[in-house]
């Protein structure tokens, strides 16, 4: 099976509808998205097909991209292009020894065979399976994959792959990494378009013509360089930038078998499925610094030799709190936004006809990845917003200022909400990153509302009036103090320890009136000491 010639992606029209077509119909403005079962193979296919464009059909130029963004490529055009790739995605072949799609050069015929279930990310690995210790997500998820459901299944562990154990190498960004995507403001707006917004032309993202029959940007294309000796690793200079989209960091190789069956991942009827497949360890050994276009890095000002990070999902996913670092260059802070948000920042929001203040979409998502384990699946939707260089050095000024005093507020509430729950909270050990996520979905709203005043008056000296700060200021206090209600006082015992209680409370909203850090905010923003009720109410 081609994966640029034959039907295999299912999508979703405008209208409802479920049809699975060829890549190339994806110019198709009927299309709405994909329609993968998973939320990670949705990712991956966003990721699969922006790839396949930069790879095959990246434009020259700004004015090529966007005339290529207000109305979809001559399909002949783009058939033509994609021809130069047919030899790298053939997923399967009759062919003991052949280059297949995103797997190793060599059958693997001594390796042993395992579950297809294990190219699931959640899946429970061998040791689990052995020591029967699978119990929450359990073992034989699936049994049988479509052809469909494997492609994007192995293609979705290769860019996210985790450790996996001895000479199991985890993925080119590391495993589970954060991918940013810019989407239209319009979510109506055609799957072309949305997949269009992250093509790079060639100004944007300079490089060499490349060899599309080179294991430097298809690395299942010859034999894998093993990394079971020092000095074997990869980096950036080793290989083609168009790498980055393709790296294959698990040598595995799929065993397709010729019969009927149900896929256990969509429901569909197949007349070929995989029921396993064949890994081996020291695979490539991706290190040293890579500038993944779509994903966010930090770097240690400091120490410029150092490597940079890419970005990982965290515990409680993506909240306001990394907005500034997703969607503004800081290179001071060592905060540099996925290239595909910086190329729209500086110049395709104007080249769009965006006016200052309106905005797009960010799309965040990406595991969270304990070592192999997979604690959870993000993903959000920031706004992008259209800016002047003048709004954009006043946003990176006073934004975090606005997140600092969120970050303390929540300490305070948390630190107050535990303080009352026990007699001695610094001895109790437990997870409380559930108050850290409803402060922070709670307070988002208000977030943004205080963006857009930074953004309403491009001439003001300050970008908040004392009344937008003092908006902020009360919604991140009457958000602490339900929080604090909610989880302190609603318990059927509550009135035994009503003395702690009001204890811990007080010592919370008299941090709201006369804090450091409460302090500091006020009088920047020359917001009055003292407020009364009426302000605090009309705010």
């Amino acid at each position: 099976m081609n994966l640029l010639f034959e039907p295999w992606i299912p999508v979703r029209w405008h209208n409802g509808e479920q049809h699975t077509i060829c890549f190339n119909q994806l110019t198709d403005t009927n299309i709405a998205d994909f329609a993968f079962p998973r939320a990670d193979f949705q990712g991956a296919a966003y990721q699969f097909s922006i790839g396949v464009l930069q790879t095959l059909f990246a434009p020259q130029n700004e004015e090529q991209w966007l005339l290529n963004y207000q109305q979809t490529p001559d399909l002949e055009l783009l058939a033509s292009a994609l021809e130069k790739g047919r030899h790298a995605f053939e997923l399967t072949s009759d062919s003991a020894k052949a280059a297949l799609f995103m797997q190793d050069y060599d059958p693997l015929e001594q390796a042993e065979a395992g579950p297809i279930a294990g190219l699931l990310i959640e899946a429970p690995g061998a040791n689990a399976l052995k020591l029967n210790t699978d119990h929450f997500i359990k073992r034989a998820l699936c049994n049988k994959m479509s052809l469909p459901m494997v492609a994007i299944a192995l293609f979705t562990l290769q860019i996210n792959a985790p450790s996996g154990g001895q000479g199991h190498r985890t993925g080119l960004r590391g495993g589970g990494p954060l991918t940013t995507l810019v989407l239209p403001h319009d979510a109506n707006a055609p799957l072309w378009q949305k997949l269009w917004l992250n093509v790079l032309s060639r100004e944007k993202f300079p490089y060499n013509e490349p060899d599309l029959h080179s294991t430097a940007v298809f690395p299942w294309l010859g034999t894998t360089k093993e990394s079971k000796q020092k000095g074997t690793e990869v980096f950036a200079k080793d290989v083609h930038p168009l790498h980055m989209y393709w790296a294959m960091p698990r040598r595995i190789r799929l065993e397709v078998q010729q019969r009927s069956a149900v896929c256990d991942l969509d429901g569909n009827k197949c007349r070929q499925f995989v029921s396993s497949y064949r890994t081996q360890n020291y695979g490539y050994n991706y290190s040293g610094s890579w500038w993944h276009p779509l994903t966010h890095y930090r770097t240690n000002p400091k120490k410029p030799d150092e490597d940079n990070l890419s970005t990982k999902g965290q515990p409680g996913g993506v909240s306001y709190k990394y907005w500034q670092a997703l969607t503004l260059l800081d290179e001071g802070d060592g905060s540099i936004p996925a290239k595909v948000v910086t190329a729209y920042s500086a110049g395709r929001d104007t080249l769009l006809g965006g006016r200052s203040g309106e905005y797009q979409r960010l799309w965040a998502f990406g595991y969270d990845m304990d070592n192999m384990k997979a604690r959870g699946w993000y993903s959000t939707e920031l706004p992008l917003f259209n800016l002047t260089n003048r709004q954009r050095e006043k946003l990176l000024k006073h934004v975090k200022g606005v997140q600092l005093l969120a970050s303390e507020a929540l300490w305070q509430c948390r630190t107050q909400i535990k303080s009352a729950w026990f007699s001695h909270p610094g001895d109790v050990k437990g997870d409380t990153s559930f108050i850290d996520l409803q402060f922070w979905q709670r307070t988002e709203q208000a977030f943004y509302h205080t963006i857009a005043a930074m953004l309403a008056d491009d001439n003001r000296s300050e970008p908040l009036t004392p009344e937008a700060a003092l908006r902020w200021l009360f919604a991140l206090k009457h958000t602490a103090t339900d929080l604090f209600d909610e989880l302190v006082l609603s318990g059927n015992d509550s009135h035994k320890h009503m003395a702690r209680f009001i204890q811990s409370r007080r010592a919370m909203t008299g941090w709201f009136a006369n804090g450091k850090a409460v302090k500091s905010y006020k009088q920047f923003y020359q917001i009055p000491t003292a407020v009364d009720n009426k302000q605090e109410a009309s705010a």
